[in-house]
C-alpha cells in the first residue's frame, strides 16, 4: 500500500493551521481504517501528537497511538 505523510510532519503541527492539518490527516486516517488496525504504532513525535489531536475528529477516540519505543517496553513487562 502506498503510505502518505499523517499531516503533522515538516512543522505542519505547530504552525497553526490546525483546520487544514486535520483535513489532510483524513487521508491517513483512512489508509488506517482500510487496513483494519486497532492500534498506530508511530516512530515519530510528529505523528503521535497528529494522531492524538486528530482522532476524535474522525470518530476514532478509542484508537490507540503509542511510540514505537512504547510498544517495544510493553513486549518488554513480563
Amino acid at each position: 500500500m502506498n503510505q502518505i505523510c499523517c499531516g503533522g510532519g515538516g512543522g505542519a503541527l505547530v504552525n497553526g493551521y490546525n483546520e487544514e492539518r486535520v483535513f489532510y490527516g483524513r487521508r491517513k486516517i483512512d489508509q488506517i481504517r482500510a487496513a483494519g488496525a486497532e492500534m498506530l504504532i508511530v516512530p515519530c513525535h510528529s505523528c503521535h501528537g497528529q494522531f492524538n489531536n486528530i482522532k476524535k475528529e474522525y470518530g476514532m477516540e478509542d484508537f490507540e497511538v503509542k511510540y514505537l519505543w512504547e510498544l517495544v517496553a510493553d513486549c518488554m513487562i513480563v
